[in-house]
Parts: structure tokens; sequence; C-alpha cells
């Protein structure tokens, strides 16, 4: 199996090559089948990366979210590489800020370890059984070691991988959300599917 760097730069070139047609229609795809799980209507506090790049978008599920009254937390990268999940009311009060990424304020509200009912994960690829891989930078991976949430990682179908390396320390992904639909992982897990 390819090492976890050259499948970072594989799956990137993969990524850049992703047309904005497929993305739009792909990502229509993602957020329906995320809106319709079970996971969604139930949570009451939910986490969502703010997607960039060639990453599934977010930006529509985040105000449906802030729509249904549901307290919506987003990433904010911390010294140490530290993140913590920052309630937001408004894509509007999104910042530049590490790597680029749009941020909370860094004085907003944080939650608690354990008070998310879902955490929507990004990735560059990720794999059928579960397996994700990220960025490199470990944030997520240590974030979600502190939550006891279902975990739902957004992918682009012809961003999924056959099979992944995965250590000690990687958290494996509850779901794996495509464009065809919702794939779940871990015991007891195919009570939230759709």
């Amino acid at each position: 199996m390819h090492t976890k760097q050259e499948l970072r730069r594989a799956f990137k070139a993969r990524g850049a090559a992703l047309t904005s047609e497929y993305r739009a229609a792909a990502d229509r795809a993602i957020r329906d089948a995320v809106l319709q799980s079970e996971a969604w209507r139930v949570s009451r506090n939910v986490f969502l990366y703010v997607s960039m790049w060639a990453e599934p978008d977010t930006r529509a599920l985040i105000d449906a979210a802030l729509k249904a009254g549901k307290s919506v937390y987003v990433p904010l990268c911390c010294p140490e590489r530290v993140m913590k999940a920052v309630r937001i009311r408004s894509l509007e009060e999104l910042r530049p800020g590490t790597h680029g990424i749009p941020e909370p304020p860094a004085d907003g509200e944080a939650a608690e370890p354990g008070a998310l009912d879902l955490a929507v994960v990004p990735c560059i690829t990720a794999a059928k059984d579960g397996a994700r891989l990220g960025h490199g930078a470990g944030y997520y991976d240590r974030f979600l070691h502190r939550q006891a949430c279902p975990t739902l990682c957004l992918c682009y179908g012809k961003m999924l991988a056959d099979a992944l390396p995965m250590d000690a320390h990687d958290i494996w992904m509850d779901f794996v959300v495509t464009e065809a639909g919702i794939t779940a992982h871990s015991p007891g897990s195919s009570v939230l599917k759709s």
C-alpha cells in the first residue's frame, strides 16, 4: 500500500481535475443525503467543517442547520495543533484564518468536550470501510478523540479510495457520505442511516 503522503499527493491531483459541474451535482446529492439522515434529524449541536478547495461544500448544510434552529459549531485552529468547535449564528461571522480556511471568531462560544451530537468531517480521501485520510496535521483526530458523537465524512465518489492505511491514533468514521448515499460502519450505526 502507498504511504499517506503518496496518497495525499495522488488524491490532491485527482481532486484538482474534478469539474465544477461534477462538484456542483455531487454537492447537491451529498447535502440531500445528509439532510435526510436520521443522524442529522436527531442532532441539536452540530459540528460542520467549512469547505474549501476540492471538499464537498458545507455552506448549504451550515445554512440549513441554522435555519432548523440547530446550534452550529465550526472549527477554529489554535496553537499546538489543537482545534476547537466554536458556535456561529451566521456564515457572515467567518473570516480567513489558519491556512486561509474561513474560521469563527477566536473569542466565540466553544463547545464543551462531549457536547456535540454530530460531527461532519472533511477528508482528502476516504474508503468505504470508514477509513479517512486528512491533510496530515492531526487536528481532526485529536479533536474527535474528545467527542462521543457520530461522525459523517463527506467525500466525492470520484475521490474514494479502495483502502487506506490507518494508524492507531486515527479515528475511523461512522459514516462515509458520497453522492451515491451513506455507508455506515460502526457497530449499531445502521440505526442512523437514512
